[in-house]
């Protein structure tokens, strides 16, 4: 497997913890009645600015995704995987890992920097596909 494809797996684990601690922060902030229902009304106790901050990195990750996972792809199915794209790879990962808890405790202008890091990392992996 590529390093591109090894992180796009983690980076996918990484979705799947993030999912997991909004949940329980939700299940918190909520109730679990409220999670278990068919949520045909709004709560009647909103989320905590923690559960809403870590709503919004989760949902900025799905987002982050739908560009990383087609540019790991673009990168090991044209065989084109090199120590920058690698890099590329590995960066988008550290940004994404450093941008829950950047999110979580509001640190600005750190969030976005983190941010565009991680974006500009897999611009770079597409971009090298091409030259």
């Amino acid at each position: 497997m590529t390093p591109e494809l090894t992180v796009l797996a983690l980076a996918i684990l990484l979705q799947a913890a993030q999912f997991a601690a909004y949940s329980i922060r939700a299940n918190l902030d909520v109730g679990p009645g409220y999670a278990m229902s068919a949520r045909d009304r709004d709560p009647s106790r909103p989320l905590s600015d923690l559960g809403g901050r870590l709503q919004r990195a989760l949902t900025n990750h799905f987002e982050g995704l739908t560009l990383f996972a087609p540019a790991a792809l673009l990168v090991a199915v044209s065989g084109q995987s090199t120590p920058f794209t690698a890099a590329c790879a590995w960066v988008y990962l550290v940004a994404r890992v450093l941008y829950v808890p950047a999110y979580a405790f509001g640190w600005r202008p750190g969030r976005s920097l983190i941010w565009f890091a991680g974006f500009l990392a897999t611009i770079s992996m597409v971009i090298s596909t091409l030259i």
